[in-house]
């Protein structure tokens, strides 16, 4: 089996895969400091838990944006599991893909994995938009190539910068607003039709723009925790795929075997 690691800006998710297969994951805060030995007691036990045997785990593959976390993880594989992790996008686990790009090397590992895994399971030219604790969006042409994208503030950032500057603004949830109005009555109300809203009316603004720039039909495919709360309110995805990262990480995997 393949434990796929993937080390957000927020969350880690721990994945265990059978061939193409997710059989069950798990996810905790992401802190640079948390030794191997921490996470190797909170996975041993939740691999008790839901019956899976560690020593069935005979690869290990890591993608993380946070650089500070990969030593410990890389000590947590050798020392629980005597695996040497597999790191997305260093040898020999290399993306396999042009980067098209002015710096190729500063691609964060999760728009890299996703690009692979949209590539491989959708035909033709792709936008991928990840909901993370920043929102990507990211071109993929035909080919497979990765030719650029965008980088905007997540949701709960933006929110957090709103409720953090401002002196009687109140925190709320995001959420689906309970109306489609746009014309708030009372603060709370306001302050979600803003944030939801304006996000909404930001993605298919940009997603115009970037199909317009492509010149092609392209397929807009949404992954990461906020895709699904937007996917009812938008008729811009054409596909929402929750597990895309994880996906693309066992494509890396089974490819570097």
């Amino acid at each position: 089996m393949l434990l796929a690691i993937d080390v957000g800006n927020t969350n880690v998710v721990f994945a265990l895969f059978e061939g193409r297969a997710i059989k069950a994951r798990w996810r905790i805060a992401t802190d640079p400091r948390r030794t191997g030995d921490e996470y190797a007691v909170w996975l041993m036990q939740l691999l008790q838990i839901e019956g899976f045997d560690r020593s069935a785990i005979k690869q290990i593959i890591i993608s993380t944006v946070v650089p500070r976390a990969l030593h410990n993880l890389e000590v947590f594989a050798d020392k629980y599991f005597n695996v040497k992790a597999m790191v997305a996008g260093v040898s020999p686990v290399d993306y396999g893909m042009e980067i098209d790009v002015d710096e190729p090397r500063s691609l964060g590992a999760d728009r890299a994995v996703n690009a692979i895994a949209a590539h491989a399971k959708y035909a033709g030219d792709l936008i991928v938009v990840d909901f993370g604790t920043a929102t990507t969006f990211d071109a993929i042409d035909f080919n497979g190539a990765y030719k650029g994208g965008i980088i905007a503030p997540g949701i709960n950032l933006s929110l957090d910068a709103l409720v953090g500057n401002t002196a009687k603004l109140p925190r709320i949830a995001i959420r689906s607003p309970d109306t489609d109005s746009v014309i708030g009555r009372n603060t709370e109300d306001q302050m979600l039709i803003g944030v939801f809203w304006g996000y909404v009316a930001m993605m298919e603004g940009l997603i115009s723009r970037m199909r317009a720039e492509i010149g092609r039909p392209a397929k807009v495919i949404a992954t990461g925790g906020l895709a699904i709360l937007f996917d009812k309110h938008t008729s811009i995805f054409d596909a929402v795929d929750a597990d895309l990262t994880l996906e693309g990480m066992a494509i890396l995997a089974e490819k570097a075997k």
